[in-house]
């Protein structure tokens, strides 16, 4: 019986081994399945890549936005661009430095605060004691989907010199101040309560064209306004993920925890919260990224002074102001690899498993 199955063994090993032919009907499917994605990828390139690849190109030339940059438009200045911005000290690194304060303090107040937010009217909303759910839902989701234009309007109206902000305060005889315009930093006016008038002698040193006392001025009161009108229109989004990701926690686990003597913030701290981590980190992420390509809240708010711009803004402002889309393009991707920076940094110090 041995020899027997070693004789069938051997033959097998000496059998050539056949190749499964394919029917015309398998090789024509992945033909057909390219034919029904070409579509979607010619315009992902046409729209998507190209540009990309074109901005890139101009970063590293002094294009003015007026002749052809690939047929000799452009003379070709190599890394001039980028080392103005982060090497020479020049006015161009200082608006750089100044946009890249500016959004520093735009993100730490912006991301936690949305997230705090979505995250405090999700759990309202998901209460069964809630009466009128869908009207609250739709209510805290509704900045969300109105206009932009519609919105910067009213914070305008609200937070104009003469404005209804201003006029709330004056019946408390606090006299407003020009929010829009607003050039102080917020810490700076903190210190001067307290008498800090003027920088020490170590806040002197320059750091980035900067010097500390600049750095550590914080928000600017117009950065506040713009602040303020990015959490109220962007926490309706997040609140919409975390709604989702509460309704799939289980109902026998807050029994369960319930059961064991926890409170009601025990719960939330130990059981709710390390189960929302995932979407935690998806809104974490979002938030980052989006905060640092803010834009169009400060275009619209029609900035007159460099304490509320961004390097986004700033990249348009020196392309179509300036006619330097080269430095403009040097902008945008000195931005992007902050953005990628940034995200990875924040990926590896709060990962997704819950048990890490």
């Amino acid at each position: 019986m041995t020899d027997t199955l070693e004789t069938v063994e051997a033959a097998a090993r000496v059998q050539p081994t056949r190749r499964r032919r394919r029917s015309p009907l398998r090789r024509g499917e992945g033909i057909a399945g390219w034919l029904f994605v070409a579509p979607a990828l010619t315009i992902l390139v046409l729209f998507l890549v190209v540009p990309i690849a074109l901005a890139l190109y101009v970063s590293f030339t002094n294009w003015d936005g007026l002749s052809n940059p690939l047929s000799g438009g452009a003379k070709w200045v190599w890394l001039s661009n980028y080392t103005n911005l982060l090497g020479n000290d020049s006015l161009t690194r200082l608006n750089f430095a100044t946009s890249l304060r500016n959004n520093f303090y735009f993100v730490l107040f912006v991301v936690p605060g949305q997230t705090a937010l979505a995250l405090g009217m999700a759990i309202l909303v998901n209460n069964s004691w809630l009466k009128g759910k869908g009207f609250f839902r739709t209510a805290f989701y509704f900045p969300s989907i109105t206009s932009r234009i519609a919105i910067v309007l009213v914070f305008i109206f609200l937070f104009q010199g003469d404005g209804a902000v201003n006029r709330l305060l004056s019946f408390i005889g606090v006299h407003g101040p020009n929010w829009l315009i607003g050039t102080n930093g917020v810490f700076h006016n903190v210190l001067g309560l307290f008498g800090v008038h003027s920088p020490p002698g170590w806040a002197r040193h320059q750091v980035f064209s900067l010097s500390i006392w600049d750095w550590l001025a914080g928000p600017s009161i117009g950065m506040c306004v713009v602040i303020i009108l990015c959490i109220w229109t962007t926490s309706g989004t997040f609140m919409l993920m975390f709604l989702a990701a509460l309704q799939n926690i289980s109902e026998d686990v807050e029994e369960a925890s319930e059961l064991d003597g926890a409170t009601v913030w025990q719960r939330f701290r130990f059981v709710t919260l390390p189960m929302l981590r995932p979407t935690l980190l998806l809104v974490l992420t979002l938030g980052l990224i989006s905060t640092w390509q803010v834009f169009d809240q400060i275009y619209l708010l029609g900035p007159t002074n460099q304490t509320v711009s961004t390097p986004a803004f700033l990249s348009y402002e020196v392309s179509f102001r300036d006619s330097a889309f080269g430095t403009g393009a040097a902008i945008a991707f000195l931005l992007f690899l902050l953005i990628v920076v940034l995200t990875v940094l924040q990926r590896k110090f709060l990962p997704e498993d819950i048990e890490s």
